[in-house]
């Protein structure tokens, strides 16, 4: 089939189908051009790249697929690759078997008619391996753009060019994908959606879909931008869109109830409306501290679902050095704990603690909530400010949160999943977020509309996040600074 390589239409059709995901657009739009400039150039070979879009599920990454397709002007046929763990799947049987097949990619290319179709391999980082062969070494010659024009398929018996596919790839995750076929795939990393990406998500296309599913029009139904905030918030929390499309149509069936027995005849849907509605909300965010206060620090930590708010309380008792570690912490985060103290052992004259203070205290880190697990070195900077405050007297800014490694001589290293977490920042209220100076170059990822409303401040070691972070020490009634909030309580 002739492919389509008008530039200015493929752009257009992937901005009419999906909202942001801008790198993956970028990197077709990208194979385009060169494919256009190739064949003016009279060049017939048609190498091009195999994408692996990798992303949490829910943003896309299946769907995309198709809108390439269509912008290609290729046929497209999708191949699931979850729970494979034969290798005659994909390299076929032998006739000498009973019941012999050929594979199921020179199947799905039978099938659509065409040698050159877009063929999806969806949740290529599930594939497994039993006695049966492993198939992802089967998938190691497909991919291979060197070594799939001579394709054996076993059932054939004769090579197969299958260089005019393209291959797109998806997975969650590239940890359970095989090194050496990771490297035949050009990785293309899809993060999740902000709140205000994830409205106009539901705006623009969601929204339609589902009034036209439960026999609404969008007269009878109309949802307000800060319904669909207030339903992302409350009652959704993940990195894709899955969920909120159920609760969507969730509120389009009840709507549609009120309707059916005439007891309305248009619904406008509100914040203040969806608990009689759908229900009271299932999840709360952390919001922003009320107070400067000794011992508490706001860091920022990356889960699967986005980012979120993680407060870190510190708590100094008369006792004779012990330090406790409680909240589900994992190993990383506790030696992160560890070190963060032996820093502050090392600042005592320049922090005004008391020299002695490890022979004489106990020192207690809980980190909230209990139940959840946590790890990862990024809280080692919130960790380090906690301990200080706490012993210094000094309270924390209740308005700063922070997120940064930290190593022994105070250095701050740079992190992951920094997007997400200054997006938490700003949906819990903080006004001024530390970072390492070495994450400066992921600010051009975070949406300006969420950048405007934040100081971020690049750090480069322990000293900055200090000097930002702690406010001098409150007037203590009696005794040391250490004291001070003994003293206060009494």
């Amino acid at each position: 089939d002739e492919e389509h390589l008008d530039i200015a239409e493929s752009r257009k059709i992937l901005d009419r189908d999906h909202y942001g995901l801008k790198q993956v657009k970028e990197r077709i739009l990208e194979y385009l051009a060169v494919r256009k400039l190739r064949l003016q150039n009279g060049e017939t070979s048609t190498k091009g790249p195999i994408l692996c879009l990798v992303g949490p599920p829910g943003t896309g990454k299946t769907s995309i697929a198709r809108s390439v397709a269509e912008a290609l002007g290729r046929k497209y046929t999708r191949m699931s690759l979850g729970g494979i763990h034969d290798e005659a799947e994909i390299r076929g049987h032998r006739k000498t078997y009973v019941g012999a097949m050929p594979g199921r990619i020179i199947a799905a290319i039978r099938q659509i008619g065409t040698d050159n179709p877009l063929l999806l391999l969806d949740e290529i980082d599930k594939v497994g391996s039993d006695f049966r062969g492993d198939p992802t070494s089967a998938l190691l010659e497909v991919l291979d753009p060197e070594q799939n024009n001579s394709f054996r398929d076993h059932y054939l018996e004769i090579p197969y060019d299958l260089s005019h596919v393209m291959f797109i790839t998806t997975a969650n995750t590239t940890e359970t994908i095989p090194q050496p076929l990771l490297d035949r795939m050009e990785v293309v990393s899809i993060s999740g959606y902000t709140e205000e990406e994830k409205a106009e998500i539901v705006l623009r296309h969601i929204l339609s879909h589902q009034l036209e599913a439960n026999a609404l029009t969008s007269q009878q139904l109309k949802i307000s931008r800060e319904a669909v905030l207030a339903l992302i918030s409350g009652y959704t929390r993940e990195a894709g869109v899955r969920q909120l499309e159920r609760e969507i149509a969730h509120v389009c069936r009840r709507a549609a109830i009120l309707i059916a027995e005439k007891k309305q005849k248009t619904i406008r849907v509100t914040p203040e409306k969806l608990p009689d509605l759908i229900g009271r909300p299932k999840f709360r965010f952390e919001k922003m501290q009320d107070l400067d206060q000794i011992g508490i620090a706001t860091g920022l930590a990356w889960t699967f679902a986005g980012g979120d708010t993680l407060n870190i309380e510190v708590n100094v008792m008369p006792g004779s050095g012990k330090l406790e570690l409680t909240g589900s912490l994992g190993d990383v985060m506790k030696e992160s704990a560890r070190a963060a103290v032996t820093y502050i052992r090392t600042m005592v004259n320049e922090l005004g603690i008391d020299p002695d203070f490890n022979a004489k205290k106990d020192i207690h880190i809980h980190v909230p909530e209990g139940a959840t697990p946590k790890d990862g070195p990024s809280a080692g900077i919130t960790l380090a400010t906690a301990v200080a405050s706490a012993l210094s007297g000094r309270p924390v800014r209740h308005n700063v949160a922070m997120t940064g490694e930290i190593t022994l001589r105070g250095r701050v290293l740079p992190i992951g999943g920094l997007k997400e977490k200054i997006i938490a920042a700003n949906r819990a209220g903080i006004d001024t977020v530390l970072i390492p100076i070495d994450n400066e170059r992921d600010l051009e990822d975070i949406p300006e509309s969420v950048r405007e409303k934040l100081r971020i401040v690049p750090v480069a070691a322990m000293n900055d996040v200090l000097n930002e972070a702690l406010l001098p020490a409150p007037e203590a009634a009696s005794g040391s600074p250490a004291d001070a909030s003994a003293a206060k309580a009494e």
